[in-house]
């Protein structure tokens, strides 16, 4: 059976999605943040020394990272949906995006959180930060002009893994359509709105 450790209002929720989004049955355990800190439960590391979520458990073996355990998934549970063939050049494409999620798209929008904290010491850094939101945002809009995915025209586990930091980007899609549009689009898919209730609260969803 595959075990979802979830925290809520937290990445694991496009886990949740996706594995709605291929059928697999599946059981959650649920967390909640800390409602002074916003920081994960101590349990979570009973789970992984990380204490983070999402943590995938699956017949033994344990996963964590948002792009690991859905390129796991789709490989493993997916029976070859939700991604191109592996000879094909959307696969790289597809691949790109898994990666660009985290690796680069993220940082600019988790700055903008930690850093508007600091008040008025904050501000020499936002206009770098601004600038870098805009460059990352305004590549996802243009690669989404004129289609409805991200890869291919088609719905994959590309759209999912990406799909935090379009919510992410909620206060700021106003000036992205393309994007905007994409994010109201998989927020109507029945798959996301079947994760929502199994999930609980997750405001980002709006």
């Amino acid at each position: 059976m595959i075990v979802v450790h979830h925290l809520n209002e937290s990445r694991s929720q496009r886990i949740l999605w996706l594995l709605e989004e291929i059928g697999a049955a599946y059981e959650i355990r649920h967390y909640a943040r800390d409602a002074t800190t916003r920081l994960a439960p101590p349990a979570l590391q009973a789970v992984h020394p990380l204490g983070k979520s999402p943590v995938l458990e699956d017949n033994g073996t344990t996963i964590i990272e948002s792009g690991a355990i859905v390129d796991y998934l789709i490989r493993r549970h997916s029976s070859g949906s939700l991604r191109p063939a592996a000879d094909s050049a959307d696969f790289e494409i597809y691949q790109q995006w898994l990666h660009y999620a985290e690796g680069s798209a993220m940082l600019p929008l988790l700055l903008k959180l930690y850093v508007s904290r600091l008040g008025d010491a904050g501000a020499p850094l936002k206009p770098r930060i601004d600038s870098e939101l805009a460059n990352h945002l305004g590549y996802v809009d243009r690669c989404l002009s004129g289609r409805e995915w991200l890869v291919g025209n088609t719905f994959s586990g590309a759209d999912v893994q990406m799909s935090f930091v379009g919510e992410a980007a909620r206060g700021l899609r106003a000036s992205y359509p393309n994007m905007d549009a994409w994010v109201r689009r998989f927020q109507q898919r029945p798959a996301y709105r079947r994760a929502l209730e199994r999930g609980g609260p997750y405001s980002m969803a709006s």
